[in-house]
């Protein structure tokens, strides 16, 4: 990530392996649990747990921007997501590989 810190950064580069879906996943099963509490009759807990459901969603959000708006890692991977330009590259290094080879 170009324009973060350290921490984030490291961050973003582990969340990044965890699956979109498991948010999901995870924010359902919240939901179910929540369902058997207020059944059971514990409403405050139901409550408590119900909760959890919105913020884990938002997590996922924020991974699934994290994942779908950084930068590829390598030139790999730059080509395997639209052969767009790599952010992190200088313009001369940009332009010395956009300009054509001469082949002997």
């Amino acid at each position: 990530m170009k324009n973060e810190d350290t921490v984030t950064t490291n961050v973003e580069l582990q969340t990044r392996r965890i699956p979109s879906i498991s948010f999901l996943g995870v924010a359902v099963g919240c939901m179910a649990v929540s369902a058997v509490l207020m059944i059971t009759g514990r409403k405050t807990w139901a409550n408590f747990v119900g909760q959890w459901a919105p913020t884990i969603l938002i997590l996922g959000t924020y991974n699934k921007i994290a994942k779908t708006f950084s930068p590829p890692i390598n030139e790999e991977q730059r080509v395997q997501h639209g052969g767009n330009a790599s952010l992190l590259k200088s313009p001369e290094e940009l332009s010395r590989q956009m300009s054509p080879q001469t082949v002997s």
